[in-house]
């Protein structure tokens, strides 16, 4: 149970438990929009797009922030749990390498010869895209 005015986080990869926490708030990218998760929050599931999660211990502002590629969020009156695709803390991402991931996507896109090759393209450069988001913001 999470001390009064905070709930419970954790951030899962199917590796890894990256975090589990007490905090004021959490921050995260859903698909259909971003939403912010505080104590006793109207439980929920939702899909996840590429983008950020943002863990505030104090206040509102992220002290911490992971990029996620992908995953679900599951939100109870206590406990915000996010089963994260490939999630990095953004402070660790590299701007160099991530330009050349999504240049490489981009020439990947038009060299493929069938519908699962774009495909397969097309989401490496929307990751691609929003990290870089990610990076800028």
């Amino acid at each position: 149970m999470a001390e009064e005015g905070k709930i419970g986080f954790e951030l899962v990869s199917p590796e890894q438990l990256l975090m589990s926490e007490d905090v004021e708030m959490v921050l995260v990218p859903g698909v259909e929009g971003d939403f912010g998760v505080l104590a006793r929050h109207a439980p929920l599931i939702s899909s996840l797009r590429p983008g950020v999660v943002g863990i505030c211990r104090k206040g509102r502002q992220p002290e911490e922030r992971y990029f996620v590629a992908g995953g679900f969020a599951e939100v109870t009156g206590e406990r915000c749990t996010v089963l994260a695709e490939y999630p990095i803390e953004v402070s660790t991402m590299d701007r160099g390498e991530v330009e050349q991931e999504l240049k490489n996507a981009r020439e990947d896109l038009a060299d493929a010869k069938d519908d699962k090759e774009r495909g397969a393209a097309e989401r490496r450069i929307a990751v691609s895209e929003a990290k870089l988001r990610a990076l800028a913001a």
